[in-house]
Protein backbone atom coordinates (compact mmCIF):
# COMPACT_ATOMS: atom_id res chain seq x y z
CA UNK A 1 0.00 0.00 0.00
CA UNK A 2 3.19 2.06 0.39
CA UNK A 3 2.92 3.42 -3.33
CA UNK A 4 -0.45 4.84 -2.99
CA UNK A 5 0.50 6.86 0.08
CA UNK A 6 1.61 10.24 0.02
CA UNK A 7 3.05 11.87 2.76
CA UNK A 8 4.04 15.70 3.21
CA UNK A 9 7.47 16.64 1.94
CA UNK A 10 8.44 16.69 5.29
CA UNK A 11 7.98 13.25 6.29
CA UNK A 12 10.58 10.36 5.14
CA UNK A 13 9.88 6.88 6.01
CA UNK A 14 12.80 4.86 5.70
CA UNK A 15 11.25 1.05 5.68
CA UNK A 16 13.99 -1.25 7.22
CA UNK A 17 14.32 -5.06 7.08
CA UNK A 18 14.47 -6.90 10.49
CA UNK A 19 16.38 -6.77 12.48
CA UNK A 20 15.72 -2.77 12.55
CA UNK A 21 12.85 -0.90 13.33
CA UNK A 22 11.65 1.39 10.56
CA UNK A 23 13.05 5.22 10.86
CA UNK A 24 10.89 8.41 9.89
CA UNK A 25 12.47 11.45 9.68
CA UNK A 26 10.67 15.09 10.23
CA UNK A 27 11.74 17.74 8.74
CA UNK A 28 11.72 21.52 10.00
CA UNK A 29 13.64 23.97 8.11
CA UNK A 30 16.99 22.81 8.51
CA UNK A 31 16.59 20.42 11.17
CA UNK A 32 14.94 17.14 11.76
CA UNK A 33 13.92 14.81 13.97
CA UNK A 34 14.55 11.21 13.95
CA UNK A 35 11.79 8.19 15.11
CA UNK A 36 13.55 5.64 16.26
CA UNK A 37 17.01 3.85 15.51
CA UNK A 38 17.09 0.11 14.63
CA UNK A 39 19.31 -2.20 16.11
CA UNK A 40 22.68 -2.45 17.52
CA UNK A 41 24.38 -4.31 14.81
CA UNK A 42 23.04 -2.56 12.45
CA UNK A 43 24.21 0.77 13.29
CA UNK A 44 26.56 1.81 10.70
CA UNK A 45 24.24 1.39 8.39
CA UNK A 46 21.39 3.13 10.74
CA UNK A 47 23.92 6.21 10.19
CA UNK A 48 24.28 6.20 6.63
CA UNK A 49 20.12 5.68 5.98
CA UNK A 50 20.16 8.86 8.09
CA UNK A 51 23.02 11.07 7.04
CA UNK A 52 21.62 10.78 3.26
CA UNK A 53 18.01 11.57 4.19
CA UNK A 54 18.90 14.67 6.02
CA UNK A 55 20.45 15.84 2.92
CA UNK A 56 22.76 18.64 4.72
CA UNK A 57 20.58 19.38 7.24
CA UNK A 58 21.05 18.89 11.04
CA UNK A 59 19.28 16.01 13.48
CA UNK A 60 18.57 17.84 16.16
CA UNK A 61 16.37 15.32 18.17
CA UNK A 62 15.72 11.46 18.55
CA UNK A 63 12.17 10.44 19.69
CA UNK A 64 11.37 6.39 20.43
CA UNK A 65 8.76 4.97 20.49
CA UNK A 66 8.91 2.29 23.07
CA UNK A 67 12.29 0.61 24.71
CA UNK A 68 13.25 -2.40 22.28
CA UNK A 69 16.29 -3.18 21.34
CA UNK A 70 15.40 -3.05 17.77
CA UNK A 71 13.92 0.24 17.99
CA UNK A 72 16.92 2.05 20.38
CA UNK A 73 19.85 -0.08 19.76
CA UNK A 74 21.56 3.00 17.57
CA UNK A 75 20.77 5.53 19.75
CA UNK A 76 23.89 5.84 21.26
CA UNK A 77 25.69 5.50 17.44
CA UNK A 78 22.76 8.22 16.24
CA UNK A 79 23.74 10.83 19.49
CA UNK A 80 27.27 10.81 18.88
CA UNK A 81 27.39 11.23 15.60
CA UNK A 82 24.74 14.23 15.05
CA UNK A 83 24.68 15.88 18.60
CA UNK A 84 20.97 15.28 19.06
CA UNK A 85 18.76 15.05 22.02
CA UNK A 86 16.97 11.90 22.87
CA UNK A 87 13.38 11.91 24.09
CA UNK A 88 11.77 8.73 25.08
CA UNK A 89 8.29 7.78 26.74
CA UNK A 90 8.53 8.54 30.53
CA UNK A 91 7.59 4.92 31.22
CA UNK A 92 10.67 4.07 30.42
CA UNK A 93 13.46 6.57 32.13
CA UNK A 94 14.56 4.49 35.12
CA UNK A 95 14.83 1.47 33.02
CA UNK A 96 17.55 3.15 30.13
CA UNK A 97 19.10 5.36 33.61
CA UNK A 98 19.88 2.50 34.99
CA UNK A 99 20.34 0.68 31.98
CA UNK A 100 18.34 -2.14 33.31
CA UNK A 101 18.83 -5.00 30.81
CA UNK A 102 15.94 -7.34 32.21
CA UNK A 103 14.03 -4.85 32.09
CA UNK A 104 14.62 -3.28 28.27
CA UNK A 105 14.39 -7.21 27.36
CA UNK A 106 18.03 -7.26 26.30
CA UNK A 107 19.33 -10.44 28.66
CA UNK A 108 15.64 -11.72 29.23
CA UNK A 109 15.74 -12.05 24.92
CA UNK A 110 19.50 -12.77 24.71
CA UNK A 111 19.77 -9.26 22.46
CA UNK A 112 22.26 -6.52 22.36
CA UNK A 113 22.20 -2.71 23.05
CA UNK A 114 24.20 0.15 23.62
CA UNK A 115 23.66 2.14 26.48
CA UNK A 116 23.27 5.84 25.68
CA UNK A 117 21.86 9.23 28.02
CA UNK A 118 17.88 10.40 27.44
CA UNK A 119 17.82 14.09 27.76
CA UNK A 120 13.69 14.49 27.36
CA UNK A 121 10.72 12.31 28.71
CA UNK A 122 7.29 12.18 26.86
CA UNK A 123 3.70 11.10 28.52
CA UNK A 124 0.93 10.21 26.72
CA UNK A 125 -1.27 13.07 25.77
CA UNK A 126 1.50 15.31 25.19
CA UNK A 127 2.13 17.22 22.05
CA UNK A 128 5.47 17.71 20.14
CA UNK A 129 6.34 19.59 16.25
CA UNK A 130 8.04 17.77 13.75
CA UNK A 131 7.76 17.86 10.11
CA UNK A 132 5.89 20.98 10.32
CA UNK A 133 3.19 18.98 11.81
CA UNK A 134 1.65 18.81 15.51
CA UNK A 135 2.23 15.28 16.85
CA UNK A 136 0.49 14.12 20.12
CA UNK A 137 1.60 10.76 21.77
CA UNK A 138 -0.65 8.40 22.32
CA UNK A 139 -0.53 5.36 24.80
CA UNK A 140 -0.35 2.45 23.66
CA UNK A 141 0.63 -0.29 25.81
CA UNK A 142 0.68 -4.09 25.19
CA UNK A 143 3.85 -5.10 23.05
CA UNK A 144 5.76 -2.66 25.69
CA UNK A 145 3.71 -1.37 28.44
CA UNK A 146 5.44 2.19 28.09
CA UNK A 147 4.88 2.29 24.22
CA UNK A 148 3.67 5.21 22.85
CA UNK A 149 2.21 6.10 19.20
CA UNK A 150 2.19 9.68 17.31
CA UNK A 151 -0.69 10.79 15.90
CA UNK A 152 -1.01 14.17 13.61
CA UNK A 153 -5.24 14.53 13.17
CA UNK A 154 -4.45 17.41 10.39
CA UNK A 155 -3.30 14.94 7.67
CA UNK A 156 -4.55 11.75 9.46
CA UNK A 157 -0.76 9.96 10.14
CA UNK A 158 -0.25 7.56 12.57
CA UNK A 159 3.44 6.68 14.01
CA UNK A 160 2.28 3.04 15.93
CA UNK A 161 5.48 1.45 16.29
CA UNK A 162 5.19 -1.75 17.17
CA UNK A 163 0.98 -1.57 18.35
CA UNK A 164 -0.12 -1.73 15.23
CA UNK A 165 0.95 -3.65 12.10
CA UNK A 166 -0.69 -4.25 8.84
CA UNK A 167 -0.77 -7.77 9.98
CA UNK A 168 -0.91 -7.91 13.87
CA UNK A 169 1.44 -6.15 15.99
CA UNK A 170 4.34 -7.18 17.91
CA UNK A 171 4.88 -9.78 20.42
CA UNK A 172 2.96 -9.76 24.05
CA UNK A 173 5.97 -9.76 25.91
CA UNK A 174 4.14 -9.31 30.14
CA UNK A 175 2.15 -12.39 29.19
CA UNK A 176 4.65 -14.82 28.09
CA UNK A 177 7.05 -13.90 30.72
CA UNK A 178 3.78 -13.70 33.65
CA UNK A 179 4.94 -10.16 34.19
CA UNK A 180 1.25 -8.46 33.50
CA UNK A 181 -1.39 -8.42 31.77
CA UNK A 182 -0.30 -7.71 28.08
CA UNK A 183 -3.27 -8.94 26.40
CA UNK A 184 -5.54 -6.65 28.34
CA UNK A 185 -3.54 -3.47 27.49
CA UNK A 186 -3.29 -4.40 23.56
CA UNK A 187 -6.97 -4.54 23.69
CA UNK A 188 -7.30 -1.45 25.14
CA UNK A 189 -4.94 0.38 22.95
CA UNK A 190 -6.35 -1.60 19.83
CA UNK A 191 -9.35 0.54 20.76
CA UNK A 192 -7.87 3.71 21.47
CA UNK A 193 -6.08 3.67 18.49
CA UNK A 194 -9.90 2.38 16.58
CA UNK A 195 -11.26 6.39 17.98
CA UNK A 196 -8.54 8.26 15.52
CA UNK A 197 -9.23 9.17 12.46
CA UNK A 198 -6.42 7.58 10.19
CA UNK A 199 -5.96 7.96 6.08
CA UNK A 200 -2.01 6.37 6.85
CA UNK A 201 -0.12 4.70 9.35
CA UNK A 202 3.69 4.18 9.80
CA UNK A 203 4.05 1.29 11.31
CA UNK A 204 7.54 0.55 13.17
CA UNK A 205 7.71 -3.04 10.94
CA UNK A 206 6.52 -3.11 7.11
CA UNK A 207 5.64 -0.23 4.58
CA UNK A 208 3.31 2.57 5.46
CA UNK A 209 -0.36 1.58 4.62
CA UNK A 210 -4.08 3.49 4.28
CA UNK A 211 -5.91 0.04 4.92
CA UNK A 212 -6.26 1.35 8.38
CA UNK A 213 -9.38 -0.27 9.00
CA UNK A 214 -8.90 -4.02 7.75
CA UNK A 215 -5.61 -3.85 9.65
CA UNK A 216 -7.33 -2.95 12.95
CA UNK A 217 -9.92 -6.09 12.35
CA UNK A 218 -6.73 -8.49 11.75
CA UNK A 219 -5.29 -7.28 14.50
CA UNK A 220 -8.29 -8.09 17.05
CA UNK A 221 -8.69 -11.24 15.38
CA UNK A 222 -4.96 -12.44 16.46
CA UNK A 223 -5.52 -10.91 20.02
CA UNK A 224 -8.65 -12.82 20.35
CA UNK A 225 -7.11 -15.73 18.92
CA UNK A 226 -3.84 -15.40 21.91
CA UNK A 227 -6.95 -14.96 24.47
CA UNK A 228 -8.31 -18.15 23.32
CA UNK A 229 -4.97 -20.19 23.19
CA UNK A 230 -2.24 -19.32 25.67
CA UNK A 231 0.33 -21.30 23.88
CA UNK A 232 -0.35 -19.77 20.85
CA UNK A 233 1.15 -16.80 22.19
CA UNK A 234 4.15 -18.34 23.58
CA UNK A 235 5.12 -20.60 20.04
CA UNK A 236 4.90 -16.89 18.40
CA UNK A 237 7.23 -15.43 20.76
CA UNK A 238 9.86 -17.92 20.82
CA UNK A 239 9.31 -18.38 16.55
CA UNK A 240 9.85 -14.69 16.36
CA UNK A 241 12.06 -13.74 18.95
CA UNK A 242 14.65 -16.64 18.00
CA UNK A 243 14.04 -15.68 14.41
CA UNK A 244 15.48 -12.33 15.30
CA UNK A 245 18.28 -13.97 17.28
CA UNK A 246 19.05 -16.25 14.08
CA UNK A 247 18.95 -13.51 11.31
CA UNK A 248 21.45 -11.53 13.34
CA UNK A 249 24.12 -14.35 13.88
CA UNK A 250 23.10 -16.02 10.55
CA UNK A 251 24.00 -19.33 11.61
CA UNK A 252 23.47 -21.59 15.16
CA UNK A 253 24.31 -24.57 15.91
CA UNK A 254 21.61 -27.35 15.97
CA UNK A 255 23.47 -29.05 19.22
CA UNK A 256 23.27 -25.82 21.49
CA UNK A 257 19.83 -24.65 20.45
CA UNK A 258 18.02 -26.87 23.51
CA UNK A 259 20.75 -25.55 25.75
CA UNK A 260 20.00 -22.05 24.44
CA UNK A 261 16.48 -22.20 24.72
CA UNK A 262 16.55 -23.55 28.34
CA UNK A 263 19.20 -20.53 29.80
CA UNK A 264 17.18 -17.71 27.98
CA UNK A 265 14.77 -16.70 30.01
CA UNK A 266 12.35 -15.33 27.80
CA UNK A 267 12.18 -19.04 25.72
CA UNK A 268 12.36 -20.83 29.19
CA UNK A 269 9.45 -18.74 30.86
CA UNK A 270 7.38 -19.57 27.77
CA UNK A 271 7.62 -22.87 27.63
CA UNK A 272 7.17 -23.45 31.22
CA UNK A 273 4.23 -21.61 31.51
CA UNK A 274 1.90 -22.64 28.56
CA UNK A 275 4.23 -25.75 26.36
CA UNK A 276 5.87 -27.63 28.94
CA UNK A 277 7.78 -29.36 26.41
CA UNK A 278 11.79 -31.07 27.09
CA UNK A 279 14.39 -29.07 26.08
CA UNK A 280 15.29 -31.95 22.92
CA UNK A 281 11.65 -31.59 22.01
CA UNK A 282 10.85 -27.75 22.14
CA UNK A 283 14.34 -27.59 19.90
CA UNK A 284 12.76 -29.98 17.56
CA UNK A 285 9.81 -28.20 17.19
CA UNK A 286 11.41 -24.60 16.72
CA UNK A 287 13.99 -25.87 13.66
CA UNK A 288 10.62 -27.65 11.93
CA UNK A 289 8.65 -24.34 12.38
CA UNK A 290 11.71 -22.39 11.45
CA UNK A 291 12.00 -24.46 8.59
CA UNK A 292 8.41 -24.40 7.47
CA UNK A 293 7.92 -21.08 7.81
CA UNK A 294 11.14 -20.38 4.86
CA UNK A 295 13.26 -18.23 7.41
CA UNK A 296 15.75 -20.44 8.15
CA UNK A 297 17.47 -24.24 7.12
CA UNK A 298 20.11 -26.86 8.01
CA UNK A 299 23.30 -26.86 6.70
CA UNK A 300 25.23 -29.59 8.26
CA UNK A 301 25.38 -28.80 11.94
CA UNK A 302 23.67 -25.48 11.72
CA UNK A 303 20.92 -23.84 11.46
CA UNK A 304 20.96 -21.32 9.25
CA UNK A 305 19.43 -17.98 8.53
CA UNK A 306 17.63 -18.18 5.08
Amino acid sequence: MSAALHFPASVRVIERGWLSANNVLLFDGDEATLIDSGYVSHAAQTLALVRAGLDGRSLARLINTHSHSDHIGGNAAVQRTFGCSITIPSGMADAVANWDEDALLLSTAAQQGERFVATGLLDAGEHFIAGELAWQAVAVPGHDMDALAYYNPERRILISGDALWRDGFGILFADVLGRGDGLGEARRALEAIGRLAVDAVIPGHGAPFSDFDAALERAFARLRAFEDDGARMARNAIRGCVTFALLDARRMALEDLPRYLAETPLYREANARFLGLGAEALADWLVRELERAGVAHREGVDLVAS
